[in-house]
């Protein structure tokens, strides 16, 4: 288990390297299951968002662990097959953008709603993140990306879980610095 808690930490913090604004490639380059798995790899607003999902969700404490990322995860697929369908939802990257903000202020904040206000929002914005996922891909083959960006969106709320365990154990406060840092980065892609 301590191997595997530093290679999520360790891939968390490469993670943190990604570009520093919108994850969104060019239709042409999407299609396979690698390049969905890498999609959320790429934008620093969504590193930031699905690591502080993780980090959250440990401040809440108790199913929220495993149920705040498991609605953002739910509802992200969901939006991903409605823009499949042709579903229009508005405003898909301000939300985007704000949810590396919100989730940064929350996990600063340490605000712990309970476990069906948590996963309500984590939900809220998951829904842009799938929209914006599905939207963007074209007719390239929806599934097989589908399914690489599932899993890692899932793997970085883990990684998120793990960092803030580890975090904690350094100092009680230290994963409200993440969340701080999170918040301030996802400010500066908006005045950038």
């Amino acid at each position: 288990m301590k191997d595997l808690t530093k290679s999520l930490f360790a891939a968390a913090l490469i993670a943190l390297t990604a570009s520093p604004a919108f994850a969104h490639l060019p239709p042409e380059e999407h299609g396979s299951f690698l390049a969905g798995a890498s999609h959320p790899l790429f934008g620093l607003d969504h590193v930031l968002a699905m690591l502080a999902v993780g980090v959250w969700a440990l401040q809440i404490g108790g199913r929220a662990i495993w149920a705040v990322p498991a609605g953002f995860v739910g509802a992200m697929t969901l939006g991903y097959i409605g823009a499949r369908l042709g579903m229009a939802l508005p405003f898909v990257e301000p939300m985007i953008l704000a949810s590396s903000i919100l989730f940064g202020v929350l996990v600063m904040l340490a605000l712990r709603p309970g476990l069906w206000g948590g996963v309500a929002v984590a939900a809220f914005f998951g829904l842009f993140h799938g929209h914006a996922h599905g939207a963007e891909l074209g007719a390239a083959t929806a599934w097989s990306f589908g399914a690489g960006f599932i899993l890692v969106t899932a793997a970085l709320h883990g990684s998120g879980v793990i960092l803030a365990q580890y975090m904690a154990r350094a100092h009680p406060f230290a994963p409200r610095a993440l969340g701080t840092a999170s918040a301030l980065l996802g400010l500066s892609l908006v005045f950038g």
